[in-house]
């Protein structure tokens, strides 16, 4: 079985888009806030806008499952207040959540958080227990810079985060790093602020002990891990002159990427650096990068071809890949897979 454990609800129906929309007007004027429930979408809708893109593109690469969540790009925490971001995010994973239902054998959901900046991190253990618990998701999206850009916020191995890492472990759901939107001009979104985030993430846990504290606790760095294999020497040295353990004890008991590299020679070296039992398959189709490569004639989004073509990867290294790490990092999956596989 094929798990891409990373994909995003980009071709929502419209309505999602103009309830945003709505809610960003009501900053100036609260009285007019919408409520979730003025969002309006019939199983229709969804099954049109992802039968001719998202379901087909699963579909025609061979991908059998989807873990899914809302828009990364719009989570935009920094937008509004707390309140703002609670709203935006059960009106997401509702939506997330009427998906699997619908497609209960292709997607499978993982969950907005309700951060807002400046707000602790606690605030949103609610919201993850109803997705958890309620919804039957698998994980969650965590954003460590919901001020988009600006990076006002504690660091991830900050105390003020323990009280959802504990949550996170007593659950058993792992947490994908995600950024968001980018409201600093610096920073490209996709381009520049993605990489950012998956970056100091992995730099922010080296310079810390939190897996001392939380060894149960896990996470998914994004994007193949931003820069972190292509400077992998340096992150190495970095934690040796910090006087921490080598890396494969300090971190990679914990912390796994993905492999949404959108060319050959990167997926090479990803699955050279990280050890193979460290990376999950992903897509994020369709998603930041769309178009077809010129010197490939293949989308660049085609994750499956260079992990295939890569001379790197033996067939049980691609299985671990494919399906294996999966199962161990979001262990809640493994019931859904076992149903689905049952079906043959």
């Amino acid at each position: 079985m094929i798990v891409d454990c990373h994909g995003h609800y980009t071709t929502a129906p419209q309505p999602l888009r103009e309830f945003r929309a709505l809610q960003i007007e009501a900053l100036e004027d609260p009285s007019r806030n919408p409520t979730k429930d003025w969002v309006k979408i019939s199983d229709d809708q969804i099954r049109e806008s992802l039968e001719g893109a998202q379901l087909k593109l699963q579909r025609d690469r061979g991908i059998d499952v989807t873990i899914f969540s809302p828009i990364a790009g719009q989570m935009a925490h920094h937008i509004g207040n707390a309140v703002t971001s609670q709203v935006w995010s059960e009106a997401c994973n509702d939506l997330i959540y009427r998906v699997t239902q619908l497609y209960p054998d292709n997607y499978i959901g993982v969950c907005q958080l309700p951060q807002s900046s400046g707000i602790p991190p606690k605030s949103v253990i609610p919201e993850l227990e109803r997705c958890i618990n309620e919804l039957g998701f698998v994980g969650c999206n965590l954003n460590p810079d919901p001020s988009g850009g600006h990076w006002k916020d504690a660091p991830l191995y900050d105390k003020s985060w323990y009280p959802l890492y504990e949550k996170l472990v007593e659950l058993n759901v792992p947490a994908m790093i995600h950024v968001s939107g980018s409201c600093n001009p610096a920073f490209h979104h996709t381009g520049a602020h993605y990489i950012n985030g998956d970056t100091t993430a992995f730099m922010q846990f080296i310079q810390s002990d939190l897996f001392t504290d939380f060894p149960d606790l896990k996470f998914i760095i994004p994007h193949g891990g931003g820069a972190v294999p292509y400077h992998w020497g340096r992150y190495r040295g970095l934690a040796q002159d910090m006087g921490k353990p080598l890396l494969s004890d300090h971190l990679l008991r914990n912390v796994y990427f993905d492999t949404c590299v959108y060319h050959q020679d990167g997926i090479d070296l990803l699955t050279k650096v990280i050890p193979v039992e460290n990376i999950l398959f992903a897509t994020e189709m369709v998603g930041a990068v769309r178009g077809i490569d010129p010197e490939t004639g293949h989308y660049y989004d085609d994750t499956k071809r260079y992990i295939d073509n890569t001379p790197v990867l033996t067939d049980a290294d691609r299985a671990k890949i494919y399906e294996g790490n999966a199962r161990k990092v979001y262990p809640r999956i493994n019931p859904i897979l076992d149903r689905i596989a049952a079906k043959g």
